[in-house]
């Protein structure tokens, strides 16, 4: 954990009408004080991100790359590489997943540069199993991106990308603005890096050579054409042929001018931590981008993004050192003050006021990427981490306005929650759904580029987000009957229900995190409980209920529907199961009686739940994550809103006026 502060405050008893699982209040009370154990003494909460591996190797070879490495950090990331390799020599993409030929490649070449002896066991089980996948040609263009910057791999084969894109009007049909933020950010970095194709040279004994099945792939690709003849997928191929020879030519009009703009344009979105996009790959690539354009370790800019890699966003844990993907302060503290609401904890619990107030001091006040869609709105919402300014994103909102709304801040949150809450609605995409940061991010066309392998170039509307705003409103007193803006977004949510009752997950794992968000939010609606969708949906976490009474699900579902709902029994997505079947009417069911004591007898004896499996998303299928809070705040979510439907006991106040 990032944070912990034990208070000394006691704990009121959950009462109520007795609940048929024996220790239900003992759990409650228990896990009330360990999540509140571990509030920061500033009022939020924050827990690891965990992610793959490919976090600690590549910030190693950034280290490299700038030439600011330093020997006892490089052992102890080298530790943390080790101890995350599976049997086979591998490393996966998420915990207990099947090992990743791009994520072991680029640990094995981190661990070479680290000095780990090549021919350690360790080593010599990762190299046979790069090799066995069809070696580097196998692996994804960031792994050969990060081969290339010191020279095992020829940067002429890679797909161009050329700064010039930045200079295209942000309304025509092909702009940076038409990727996904977390995309955008990235990409305009790598303009640059693409553009003056750096390499730091690495000692022969330290490349990779070795894995390579065919030496002519460090300098090839092979591009997949689409079948048909006149696809933009072969146009864009086509595209990529031409750049290339332009890039080769020695006259570039606009070349000094593009790099100029993506140079101030890189600058101008650096975040206060030092971070770009408040995440880890735009960070990386900026830094890179800067050094290429000329700037030290020690300009400002450099300076701070280096110390906000080692510093708020390094892990020094048990002499190991990893960097994670991102941090989730926001999210975590929105979450944590619900869980505790719903287990029990009063609306003026000085603990929780404390929390509130320091959510609504991180309200995003000025324009970001997002306005160049919507023009004309005032800027009001909330990041997902400490500080993201240019992306808030729709999501954290929706839950930050939820929470808030549970408390007693003296009206301090009433103009901050109008402000959000007419901004959710100007982000409302065409298709009456909404995306996490742009509204109608959906053009497929540059999906289409061949850069793009890694398969989340954009942030179309989807039913999980679409839920958690839906919810917000509806709690907030919209009739779905006289708002047209919730009617579109309820269309949406019944529109991407699968025939088997589930809804897919983009933000967490799987089937089941997209039942726990879309039930909630019809419930909120006055969706009839009979109503032969619901039923559906109730039959399908029916279905997929475990022997042990459990819910889990691999991230394996996301390339395999067939395994969705397939999974050992996990805290967090037991819960997102209660949850559901709370809202599908199902409070007196056996399904949900089981589901509740699994959760009651999994708890350890301090007050925790273990949970080493990933049930959250970065991007779907390529780069998951594992919260390390979801194990403590909901169980006691679904725990206490049990306890609470039993009892009979409203949680949100019926008057006109919350934010009094």
């Amino acid at each position: 954990m990032s944070v912990s502060s034990r208070s000394t405050a006691p704990s009121r008893p959950v009462s109520g009408t007795v609940s048929p699982v024996v220790g239900l209040d003992e759990t409650l009370v228990r896990g009330r004080e360990a999540l509140l154990a571990l509030q920061s003494p500033h009022g939020f909460w924050w827990a690891e991100l965990e992610s793959n591996v490919t976090m600690a190797a590549e910030h190693l070879l950034l280290e490299h790359f700038l030439g600011i490495g330093e020997a006892n950090r490089w052992s102890q990331t080298c530790r943390y590489l080790l101890q995350h390799q599976s049997a086979d020599g591998s490393w996966p993409v998420y915990h207990g997943g099947p090992g990743d030929v791009s994520v072991t490649t680029e640990a094995y070449f981190a661990l070479k540069l680290g000095g780990i002896d090549p021919e350690r066991p360790e080593m010599v089980r990762a190299r046979e199993f790069v090799l066995k996948q069809g070696g580097v040609a196998s692996t994804r263009i960031f792994t050969k991106l990060w081969l290339s910057l010191f020279g095992q791999f020829d940067w002429n084969a890679f797909p161009a990308m050329p700064p010039e894109t930045l200079l295209l009007p942000d309304r025509g049909p092909f702009n940076i603005y038409e990727f996904a933020s977390w995309a955008r950010a990235t990409i305009v970095a790598i303009f640059v890096v693409w553009a003056y194709k750096p390499v730091v040279a690495v000692p022969a004994e330290r490349g990779v050579s070795e894995l390579f099945v065919d030496q002519r792939d460090r300098s090839r690709i092979r591009f997949k054409r689409d079948r048909k003849p006149i696809t933009w997928r072969n146009a864009f191929l086509v595209a990529d042929g031409l750049l290339k020879l332009y890039d080769k030519s020695p006259i570039k009009p606009f070349r000094a001018r593009a790099l100029d703009a993506c140079e101030r344009w890189i600058v101008d979105h650096q975040e206060a931590d030092g971070s770009w996009g408040g995440i880890q790959p735009p960070w990386v690539y900026s830094l890179i981008a800067l050094k290429c354009r000329g700037y030290s370790n020690d300009h400002p800019v450099m300076a701070r993004g280096i110390a906000g890699l080692l510093n708020e966003f390094g892990l020094y844990e048990d002499g190991t050192f990893t960097v994670q993907p991102c941090v989730s302060p926001i999210w975590d503290t929105c979450l944590a003050i619900t869980g505790l609401r719903e287990a029990g904890l009063p609306p003026d619990d000085p603990r929780l006021r404390k929390a509130g107030l320091w959510l609504s001091a991180r309200e995003v006040r000025r324009k970001g990427d997002w306005a160049v869609k919507v023009r004309d709105t005032e800027p009001g919402g909330w990041a997902f981490e400490f500080a993201n300014d240019a992306y808030p994103d729709t999501d954290d909102t929706a839950e930050v306005l939820i929470a808030l709304r549970l408390l007693d801040l003296d009206g301090t949150t009433r103009d901050a929650a109008e402000r959000a809450t007419t901004w959710l609605r100007a982000m409302q995409s065409s298709n009456g759904g909404w995306g996490s940061f742009d509204k109608d991010n959906t053009r497929q066309l540059v999906t289409k580029i061949p850069f793009a392998d890694f398969g989340a170039t954009l942030d179309p509307p989807t039913e999980d987000v679409t839920a958690h705003v839906l919810e917000w409103l509806l709690i907030n007193g919209s009739d779905p009957e006289q708002d047209a803006s919730v009617r579109r977004g309820l269309d949406y949510l019944w529109s991407t229900q699968e025939q088997d009752g589930s809804w897919w997950g983009r933000w967490g794992v799987n089937y089941i995190y997209g039942l726990g968000a879309a039930l909630p939010a019809l419930a909120a609606s006055g969706v009839d409980p009979a109503d032969e969708r619901i039923r559906r949906a109730v039959a399908w976490l029916e279905t997929h209920q475990n022997a042990d009474g459990g819910w889990g699900e691999s991230c394996a579902s996301y390339d395999n529907p067939s395994t969705r709902g397939i999974g050992p029994s996990t805290p967090s997505q037991t819960a997102w199961a209660v949850l559901a079947l709370l809202a599908g009417g199902e409070l007196h069911s056996n399904a949900t009686e089981r589901g509740v004591r699994y959760l009651v007898t999994m708890q350890e004896r301090d007050g925790t739940w273990d949970e080493p499996e990933f049930t959250g998303t970065g991007f779907p299928r390529d780069f998951m994550l594992n919260y390390h809070l979801y194990r403590q705040y909901w169980p006691l979510w679904a725990l206490g809103r049990y306890r609470r439907m039993l009892a009979g006991e409203a949680i949100h106040r019926p008057d006109d006026d919350p934010w009094r």
